[in-house]
């Protein structure tokens, strides 16, 4: 016997879960039950939930995903698969730092007490992980790798280091990557974000935007709003680039725009604050000293002060003008607080009659509005009262006057590129990752700064390049790295000359976004992994986790895998082929949180009623994709159907060992049937469709048919049936189900049985039930022969004694038949 030991008995008639569930769980790891087998006859299924922040304490979340995904992978092994199942750590980050600070807790000994109290609350719950392929992303025998996937990028020429205005939350003190932005405030501590101009390392995930934007077509398990959400955040825009000279100055600015059809309607430019050529342009200008305060109090303000819809408008005049391409015309510009410079190239032409904000701009600072668009039924009011933005055909627009605008433009873009002053061109919302950190608790990004050499990469042979101990984690300016001379200090290893070490450390989500692969080989030391698992094992199967890591973990990760795959590493662009996204659990109609009490304790669950009752409360309560609604009664429920389980099993001990009765009575042969329907549906709820609750359901009927079964009836079925139960549940509830095969004498674990299945032929009916309805409504039900014909149906639906008293002295008009289903019976009088 290859699992579960024999000779253990629990007290019959009585379900004691904290008796049964830390018996099974030891005996599952002494047996290594779950340890991923490589069977070359097995074909491999890769089941994955995305590892937790160790911030501690499991909640009600963990526990939804982390069933979600135990029972898939418990499936798929009775179903006959290898399984990789595993469990690891994404343990960098700033609430391991905070907690050095505020506590004198070093960060990783937080780290390693919270993994430690977190692992212990999954074997709890009785998850099949494979234990022994456990990563933990602050171990430097894992961020070794994730140094060596930086020099990757590096030697691709897809990291580089520059001085940008970045997103800096001032709570945090750090640098954030646009997609850690939302709504303008820091994605951790809901900081409205600030502008600060640093050195730092990015990554170019734009080179890869468009196969990014492409491949999404491929995901067809993905949930369409995750991808309609990376189609918005990569942001792809056609339109044109257009030339505007500068009045007196050799340089241009370059105008990316939607709509060049309006580019006759520019009656201003405007560039943000902290674009380029502002010193410049402002230099000798009567207005600089308003231009520069205006600049300064924009570097203070927040991008969503700034680019708020109902907020304010403001700006200040250059005192300088553009020469317009196409007319000649001089064009005030301006400087204002909606342009950003991270988006399109820090400057947009101001065509008031037809963009709303332009408008709003326009009449509060008495700028022009000219109308070149118009619909093609009507004129418009002069002086426009609103800005025209629907379609139309041109107006004062010279030689494209008359045209419809979406022909205009194609043709005023062509007419640019023949002068040379615009071409046609794509646009991205999205920019380069900005991968560095002021903080400790990360990976150290694997550079030295030579004076003769200038930047140079840290050999693969010198990683991992180690955290040091001993730093200030102090919040300031600099990274905590730079506290530590003899850290910073090194030799350059091009030529041996002093050189000083980065400070700075990698952003959370380098780690986070290769940590599948490294599963497959979590052992390997030459390299972060062995190619060949990864291509019996690799794309994921089936990806679990919340919709929130939309645009930044599976972004990166999906980025992680390209590059990866034009390296040579593997041979698929996508890294995983179903994504999961759970709904959340909420409580009181909220989500659960300590500022609103309404925390539910996994742990409080598990002591009062056993996991098996939280894993099947929290599987049952709604489809996995949907919000779930605690509910204390709902709990109460679970937990009263495994008694229900319980008692069927030891009440009915006697069927697994009575000679076989009349199979073939009706009895026996009804209770066959909604067995074998049950395992149709369970089996199609499980491991296809994912709808575990409808599935929970349909093993909560069989029990109640197997409760309904006549004590005199065929004994070997109801034991079958039972079987089918412990087998189908199983999955959802490991625990009671090991414990009960176990005292009916199943052989092995119930974990290493086939997954039942059905056989149509037992699904056939030998009678049909009908839904009766007179004018519509529901009436009566009649049971006739599965091989009557219509007019035998028709005519034991006319004669049914309840039909009869809704048609007596009325005249039938029709009588209509769905086969199977229903007869409607149309009566007047």
């Amino acid at each position: 016997m290859s699992g579960v030991k024999e000779g253990y008995v629990v007290t019959e008639l009585q379900y004691v879960p904290a008796e049964i569930e830390p018996k099974w769980q030891n005996l599952w790891e002494e047996t290594g039950l779950y340890r991923t087998r490589e069977d070359a006859n097995r074909p491999h299924y890769y089941c994955l939930e995305m590892f937790p922040y160790p911030s501690g304490k499991l909640h009600m979340g963990h526990v939804r995903v982390y069933s979600i995904g135990d029972v898939v992978a418990r499936v798929k092994r009775m179903q006959g698969y290898n399984v990789l199942h595993p469990m690891g750590w994404d343990a960098f980050g700033m609430p391991a730092e905070n907690a050095a600070i505020q506590h004198g807790v070093h960060p990783r000994l937080w780290t390693y007490e919270n993994i430690d109290h977190m692992r212990q609350q999954q074997k709890r719950l009785g998850v099949s992980y494979d234990w022994e392929r456990e990563v933990t992303t602050c171990a430097p025998d894992y961020y070794k790798f994730t140094q060596w996937m930086f020099l990757l990028f590096y030697h691709r020429g897809l990291a580089y280091r520059k001085k940008a205005a970045v997103n800096w939350c001032p709570h945090c003190v750090t640098v954030l990557a646009n997609e850690q932005v939302e709504n303008g405030r820091c994605w951790r501590c809901g900081t409205e974000v600030t502008k600060r101009e640093l050195e730092q390392w990015f990554l170019r995930i734009t080179d890869y935007a468009d196969r990014l934007l492409e491949d999404l077509d491929q995901l067809d398990r993905w949930p369409e709003r995750v991808k309609v959400m990376q189609r918005n955040w990569i942001g792809r825009s056609t339109g044109a680039e257009v030339e505007f000279a500068l009045e007196g100055r050799p340089e241009t600015i370059r105008v990316f725009t939607t709509r060049p059809d309006t580019l006759l309607g520019v009656t201003y430019m405007v560039l943000a604050p902290e674009h380029p050529l502002v010193p410049a342009l402002i230099e000798h200008s009567s207005e600089r000293n308003r231009v520069e305060a205006f600049v300064e109090e924009m570097r203070k303000a927040s991008e969503v002060e700034r680019t708020a819809a109902e907020g304010e408008k403001r700006g200040v005049f250059t005192g300088t003008y553009a020469i317009h391409p196409l007319t000649g015309d001089r064009v005030p510009i301006w400087v204002a607080n909606y342009v950003l410079l991270d988006y399109g190239t820090g400057a947009v032409m101001g065509v008031p009659a037809h963009d709303e904000r332009d408008f709003a701009f326009a009449k509060k600072y008495n700028l022009p509005i000219r109308v070149v668009i118009r619909p093609e039924d009507r004129e418009l009011p002069t002086p426009p009262v609103e800005a025209y933005v629907e379609d139309g055909v041109l107006v004062n627009s010279g030689r494209w006057d008359g045209m419809h605008n979406r022909e205009a433009i194609h043709a005023i873009t062509a007419h640019l590129e023949e002068m040379g002053k615009g071409r046609f061109a794509t646009s991205y919302r999205i920019r380069d990752w900005l991968i560095s950190r002021q903080r400790y608790w990360g990976a150290p990004i694997p550079i030295v700064y030579c004076d003769h050499c200038g930047i140079v990469p840290v050999p693969e042979d010198q990683l991992p390049v180690r955290l040091p101990e001993d730093v200030s984690f102090e919040p300031g300016t600099v990274s905590p790295l730079a506290t530590n001379e003899d850290f910073v200090q090194t030799t350059c290893p091009k030529c041996g000359g002093p050189g000083r070490r980065e400070t700075d450390t990698m952003d959370t989500f380098m780690c986070s976004s290769w940590y599948y692969f490294r599963y497959t080989s979590p052992k390997e030391t030459a390299r972060p992994f062995d190619p060949e698992a990864v291509r019996k094992w690799l794309p994921v199967d089936d990806y679990i986790g919340g919709i929130e890591h939309a645009v930044l973990h599976l972004l990166y990760s999906r980025f992680f895998t390209k590059v990866l795959q034009d390296a040579g590493w593997v041979d698929f662009s996508e890294p995983f082929r179903h994504l999961l996204t759970q709904g959340m659990v909420i409580k009181e109609g909220a989500k659960m949180s300590k500022s609103k009490g309404n925390v539910v304790s996994p742990d409080d669950i598990i002591n009062r009623y056993g996991a098996d009752t939280a894993r099947l409360f929290i599987l049952f309560a709604a489809p996995p994709d949907r919000d779930l609604e605690w509910n204390d009664q709902g709990v109460e429920g679970s937990h009263r159907f495994l008694h229900r389980v319980w008692r069927l099993v030891n009440q009915n001990r006697e069927v697994f060992h009575a000679p076989a009765g009349d199979r073939m009575a009706p009895a026996a042969r009804d209770l066959r049937r909604k067995t074998h329907a049950t395992i149709k549906k369970v089996t199609e709820d499980f491991a296809q469709r994912y709808t575990f609750n409808t599935g929970i359901s349909a093993i909560m009927e069989l029990v109640n048919a197997i409760y309904a079964y006549p004590a005199e009836a065929d004994p070997f079925t109801k034991a079958a049936a039972i079987r089918t139960v412990l087998l189908l549940l199983a999955p959802a509830a490991p625990h009671i189900c090991e414990e009960l095969w176990s005292q009916i004498g199943g052989t092995g674990s119930v974990h290493e049985q086939p997954w039942p299945t059905y056989d149509p032929a037992e699904l056939v009916t030998d009678e049909v039930e009908y839904a009766v309805q007179v004018n519509g409504k529901v009436r009566d039900h009649i049971v006739v022969s599965a091989s009557a014909g219509e007019e035998e149906v028709r005519q034991t639906a006319l004669g049914a004694e309840k039909i009869q008293e809704w048609t007596g002295g009325k005249r039938v008009v029709k009588v209509i038949v769905v086969p199977k289903k229903l007869v409607n019976i149309v009566v007047k009088g």
